[in-house]
């Protein structure tokens, strides 16, 4: 792409990155570190029951992302943090990615068996493919390559 373009985009310029908690959250920093993004906006969605009881008290869920915001602060000290309540975790990122003005959404996966994936409706698949803006997976350090 001609970086003269004035359509040109810097994929890195205003990085949204997703985490689920503390550990997700470092693995996710460092996952993205080597790219050197200019900015990243950390966010976390506190899942919301949607007229059932919600999976975790408010004050727990809003711990659960002080850590996450820690975490990836440990190695990008200016990120900002964004938190969402939703029912739908891949809605609330698009949401928040429109909110921050993200320039892409990058994350990794957390994988699980084709079951689990499954269940939880493969959020994976929905963030790569219904998004509106570009979407970067991160590579995941620790998989073990087939033999």
């Amino acid at each position: 792409m001609d970086d003269s373009t004035p359509d040109s985009i810097d994929l890195l310029e205003n990085v949204l990155l997703p985490v689920a908690h503390e550990e997700d959250a470092e693995k996710t920093a460092r996952a993205l570190e080597p790219y050197d993004p200019a900015a990243v906006t950390v966010l976390h969605v506190v899942e919301k029951g949607g007229g059932v009881p919600d999976k975790t008290p408010i004050e727990q869920s809003e711990e659960v992302a002080a850590d996450a915001f820690a975490a990836v602060r440990r190695v990008f000290p200016a990120a900002d943090d964004h938190t969402a309540y939703a029912r739908n975790v891949v809605d609330a990122i698009f949401d928040a990615a429109d909110e921050v003005d993200a320039s892409a959404i990058a994350y990794r996966s957390r994988g699980g068996n084709r079951l689990l994936q499954f269940l939880s409706g493969d959020r994976s698949l929905k963030l790569v493919t219904r998004a509106r803006r570009p979407v970067i997976a991160l590579p995941i350090e620790d998989r073990r390559e087939p033999t």
